[in-house]
């Protein structure tokens, strides 16, 4: 059990889950070590492993859990406020934005391709992630329901679960080929196959 941390506590081993995930980005999980990571966050071995005795593997959950809760957090606020087109267009235009800039070097590819494969309990951290995240747009299909703009016969989790599973899709083939129409066309399909259900009565 980790101990209770004092505010600059709290705040050294953030710096230091944040500096760990910069360069897991950078170089990758294979040959980060915990001396890269005491080398970029300026941290003594001692105070490496006062914040976390467990070691590489410890500090690599909580980089797993930081990344999931960076994925959230850049979709923030329009993810949370799908309550109109509109705002659903916001959400997609941020979502590309957020990938165009980001590229090879964004959270969920960090998730997914590294962490969720070499780190014990990194795989529980993604799929809670994608919960979330799946519980996000399934809650703006509802509201889309109640007001009568998509269709009361659809069902919003395997909706939201088809939209999310065609984003991450998308993801997959940007970093292959650093394009990104198809992951434009996985959000602008998704979210206009909802409107058009919304005239199927």
């Amino acid at each position: 059990m980790s101990p209770k941390l004092t505010p600059k506590g709290a705040a050294t081993r953030q710096r230091i889950v944040e500096g760990a995930a910069a360069e897991i980005r950078e170089r990758g999980v294979a040959v980060t070590t915990l001396d890269d990571v005491r080398a970029r966050t300026g941290t003594s071995k001692s105070q490496l492993f006062h914040y976390f005795p467990e070691g590489k593997d410890e500090l690599l959950l909580a980089v797993a859990r930081f990344e999931a809760d960076q994925v959230i957090e850049v979709q923030q606020p329009q993810l949370g406020r799908l309550t109109s087109w509109a705002a659903w267009q916001r959400w997609r235009d941020t979502v590309v934005s957020h990938y165009r800039g980001r590229g090879q070097h964004c959270p969920l590819n960090v998730l997914i391709s590294q962490l969720g494969r070499a780190t014990p309990g990194a795989q529980a951290v993604v799929s809670e992630l994608l919960r979330r995240w799946q519980d996000e747009i399934a809650a703006g299909i509802r509201h889309l329901q109640e007001g009568g703009e998509v269709s009361p016969d659809l069902d919003a989790e395997r909706t939201a679960a088809a939209l999310l599973a065609g984003i991450q899709g998308g993801v997959v083939v940007m970093l292959s080929t650093g394009r990104l129409d198809h992951l434009e066309a996985a959000l602008d399909v998704g979210i206009g196959n909802l409107r058009a259900s919304g005239g199927r009565r």
